[in-house]
């Protein structure tokens, strides 16, 4: 048995990672990549290739590292716009182009430029050797083998070219990553069993809206990684990639009071004390029917306290916000001006499920948000291709935010006004406590009715209560005794006196209506 203490096993010893100067990917891979190999990096035009591909080279060139971009496809002029129009200086890259050279050729030019349908399978690879023999570099980019392929002509001849560059990397101490724009007629799957890993970029066409990018990574050599699809944005800057959520990962103790107040006595009540930290509420009704407005009375509430929160704005315009906001009687300009509450408008058509997460993330593990207000479900909903990865993008969201100890509250509007209602998606099996908001009509008024439906954590009341939107916010009444259809909106009262909020309802103020 080999002594454990010996040089050899020393030499065994897990090596440091190597970043790839994407924070999100180096995430994924648990570090970053292992040196001194070969990888690919796939994806059809536009998915992000080179972007990813100058990140890997800037990172070492921070390292003090010597690296140099291989290119059979794009010319140095090129490379240089991408990277100015991202607010990068490529200095320290060593840019060499084998590409084609329609334009003229400037004869005191530094760099050889050869046109790739003139010279031999054999003569471009050769060229490649010596030039990286001659800079020796610790990173290389080659870009891209759908030239390599059509200068082969064969499969048999393409697989050893590639075996060949692998071969010539081997004793170099370079880490080499291979750029593919999958423009073959079928996968390369020999292409992926002779690197150690393979990156896939794609970029998908919605129906409506901003085109969405996701990366896979489809293998990887003694690395353990994140697995599954993780969506990504190009933005100036480079490529932000958003790794996908594991609640488990998270977790943070639970400060201050237990409970998190509303702000309305009588609805603590309704809830057995008020809602727990670390769990979530789904506010449920028709349209109009207030809630929005209960949503917002927990923010203003949370900022009351001390206490920051952030309301992502999928359905209304900020100033619509503030306006109601006003009109109830709730201090929502104050505390936003001091930084307590935070209002982030978003826009579905624009934004991934993968970004809306990140967001989340920053604002509770960066920003100390612990109230957390997402208005309205609806409007996510619009961001998903498909109603089941709502469901389990929505069920790591939530348990990510309960093991960082967050109040989440949740909004979700039915279809339909009064009568039977049917919701988008059914979420009420997800959150720990559920609030229903009716209408009902009485005696030729529209009134609101409240019920707390469901509630894990602890106890709470069975009871159904009017509740009123005024200028002093929300009021909640006593129990609708003696009533019975409230919840299906057409009421029948059998009682001695009439237990409903006198003033009318809303004094009709129709702001109030959200």
């Amino acid at each position: 048995m080999a002594d454990p203490n010996s040089d050899s096993e020393t030499a065994l010893d897990d090596p440091p990672r190597l970043s790839t100067g994407n924070e999100g990917l180096d995430h994924i891979l648990g570090g970053g990549l292992d040196g001194d190999r070969l990888y690919l990096l796939e994806g059809r035009p536009g998915t992000g290739k080179t972007t990813l591909a100058l990140q890997f080279l800037m990172e070492g060139v921070r390292q003090g590292e010597t690296t140099l971009y291989v290119s059979l496809s794009e010319t140095e002029r090129e490379l240089r716009l991408v990277a100015r129009r991202h607010g990068w200086s490529l200095n320290g890259v060593s840019l060499f182009e084998l590409v084609p050279a329609e334009a003229a050729i400037d004869p005191g030019r530094e760099l050889t430029v050869f046109h790739p349908s003139e010279v031999e399978l054999g003569e471009t690879t050769r060229l490649i050797f010596e030039r990286v023999a001659a800079l020796n570099p610790a990173r290389v980019v080659f870009d891209s083998l759908s030239e390599l392929r059509l200068l082969a002509q064969s499969p048999l001849r393409y697989r050893r070219q590639i075996l060949a560059l692998k071969h010539f990397f081997t004793d170099r101490r370079c880490t080499v990553l291979v750029l593919d724009d999958l423009s073959s007629q079928q996968d390369d799957l020999q292409l992926h069993s002779i690197v150690h890993g393979v990156i896939l970029l794609e970029q998908m066409a919605i129906d409506y809206g901003a085109e969405r990018r996701r990366m896979r990574v489809v293998k990887m050599r003694g690395i353990s990684y994140r697995g599954g699809f993780h969506d990504f944005a190009i933005k100036t800057g480079g490529i932000e990639i958003y790794p996908r959520l594991v609640a488990a990962e998270h977790h943070r103790p639970t400060e201050g009071s237990e409970f998190a107040g509303s702000g309305d006595a009588a609805l603590d009540v309704m809830l057995g004390g008020g809602l727990e930290r670390g769990t979530n509420a789904l506010l449920l009704g028709a349209a109009g029917v207030g809630k929005s407005s209960l949503a917002l009375t927990y923010a203003v509430a949370a900022a009351g306290r001390g206490e920051k929160a952030v309301l992502f704005a999928f359905d209304e315009g900020r100033g619509t916000m503030q306006a109601r906001a006003r009109t109830l009687g709730l201090p929502l300009d104050a505390a936003v001006e001091v930084g307590l509450l935070r209002i982030q408008q978003i826009d579905p058509a624009e934004l991934s499920p993968g970004e809306f997460a990140s967001i989340v993330r920053r604002s509770v593990e960066a920003d100390g948000a612990q109230v957390v207000v997402i208005d309205s479900l609806n409007g996510y909903l619009s961001a998903m291709p498909d109603e089941r990865f709502l469901i389990l993008q929505m069920h790591e969201l939530l348990n990510y935010l309960g093991q960082m100890g967050a109040l989440t509250i949740l909004v979700l509007a039915q279809h339909g006004l009064v009568g039977p209602m049917q919701s988008p998606v059914d979420l009420s099996y997800l959150s720990d406590a559920v609030l229903l908001l009716r209408y009902f009509e009485f005696e030729g008024e529209v009134r609101r009715a409240l019920s707390v439906v469901k509630k894990r954590s602890g106890r709470h009341e069975h009871t159904i209560r009017e509740f009123r939107l005024s200028g002093s916010g929300i009021s909640v009444g006593p129990p609708l005794k003696g009533f019975s259809g409230i919840l299906s909106g057409t009421p029948h009262y059998g009682g001695a006196s009439l237990p409903l909020l006198g003033g009318g309802g809303d004094e009709g103020r129709g702001a109030y209506n959200r």
